[in-house]
């Protein structure tokens, strides 16, 4: 059961990281989607066959088919990784672009801001040496006459209304300024919400996390890199190998049939010599057996040393 679930899972682990591989390098090479897009799909699916047919043909396999196919697979997970590494780095620079396009808006508003503050002060200065001048003249009592300062404040009537519009225009840009850049910095503060724990990890990393943001997100990157795509085709070796060792098991092994074990000869039983008689007639019995047969002098002269004898 394990091993059917860890092909499964290998499986859903290489389909995901194809994906998230196929969409970055179709990032990476936009120009041409369709292609790309086919060939990195036909090059993940040959990379998880031919894992797996190396490992169950490892022993049978040349070492020079061997060595290449290995070298193949390997190439092709970092293909796949650059293609996940791609499409998380964009993830990341889509999600923080709004960030800092809304940065920039403030820095130009800010300036704006400024320039009209810059007008404001410019006609308060004004209004400020118009009413010096008229403090003066009644400090002298000049308050009636053509020189006077009722005279005097009359002359400056148009002045001191154009100053006064144009700082009330000037606060009105001011205000309307206020209100766009408070909806930037909430967009900010809520994409810097999404972004917090990764402030944290760089935090923990880095004194100045704020300027090394990026360097923290790239580093998570990485290590999602590294343990994505091997994962899966060093899991879905693994699940060959369960699989192997499964039907291994499972298959009837031959019976061999038992040969009889031979009787030891007993001494007892070993053949034992014949011996060959000898005619009366012809051989003599000794001690020590029976003596060859006589020839025809000798029977003669044992006959005629017979006769002698009786005679």
């Amino acid at each position: 059961m394990i091993s059917y679930l860890a092909l499964i899972t290998s499986i859903t682990i290489a389909a995901v990281a194809a994906w998230f591989s196929i969409a970055g390098l179709v990032t990476i090479f936009s120009a041409s989607t369709l292609a790309i897009a086919i060939m990195a799909g036909v090059l993940e699916v040959g990379k998880l066959v031919t894992a797996s047919w190396l490992y169950r043909n490892w022993k049978e396999t040349g070492v020079l088919l061997k060595s290449y196919l290995t070298l193949a697979v390997i190439i092709l997970m970092f293909i796949t990784s650059m293609g996940i590494f791609g499409y998380l780095s964009k993830a990341h620079l889509d999600q923080t672009a709004p960030v800092q396009n809304n940065s920039a808006q403030v820095e130009r508003i800010d300036n704006r801001i400024a320039r009209e503050q810059n007008r404001i002060d410019s006609s308060e200065r004004v209004l400020t040496q118009l009413d010096s001048a008229l403090d003066t003249l009644i400090d002298y009592d000049k308050i009636n006459g053509p020189e006077g300062m009722i005279a005097v404040r009359q002359q400056q009537e148009p002045q001191r209304q154009n100053l006064n519009s144009t700082i009330d225009s000037a606060q009105q840009v001011i205000a309307d300024l206020e209100d766009e850049k408070f909806e930037l910095t909430s967009q900010i503060r809520a994409i810097e919400l999404e972004v917090g724990p990764v402030k944290y990890i760089a935090e923990l990393i880095y004194d100045d996390a704020e300027s090394n943001l990026d360097e923290a997100v790239r580093l998570v990157i990485i290590i999602i890199v590294f343990v994505f795509d091997p994962l899966a085709v060093l899991l879905l070796i693994a699940a060959n190998q369960s699989l192997v060792r499964a039907s291994a098991s499972t298959t009837p092994q031959p019976v061999k049939e038992k040969q009889p074990k031979s009787q030891p000869v007993k001494e007892t039983e070993k053949e034992k010599p014949v011996k060959r008689r000898v005619p009366r007639t012809q051989a003599k019995k000794t001690e020590n057996g029976f003596e060859a047969k006589k020839t025809t002098s000798e029977r003669a002269t044992q006959v005629n040393s017979n006769n002698n004898r009786l005679s």
